[in-house]
């Protein structure tokens, strides 16, 4: 029996968790926060917590892009 058929490549798996799980957040923080604010404040101030909830979002994301980059830059040293 071949090793490579069944081989685990960790690393594959954690990039793809980090993926999945930076996703989930995000999805969290636009429906959950759009939801808290419609129920809170009403349906129309949704379109106005979008302007907060959007960038905090993007930050996250772009928090977790610099951090992809750079352990891509390790990688190949």
């Amino acid at each position: 029996m071949s090793d490579s058929k069944n081989s685990f490549d960790r690393r594959r798996h954690r990039r793809q968790s980090e993926r999945t799980f930076i996703i989930a957040v995000i999805l969290m923080l636009l429906v959950g926060g759009s939801v808290v604010i419609g129920v809170v404040y009403g349906w129309p101030s949704v379109l106005t917590g979008w302007l907060c909830l959007l960038p905090g979002a993007g930050a996250l994301l772009l928090i977790w892009l610099v951090l992809h980059i750079m352990e891509r830059i390790v990688q190949e040293e």
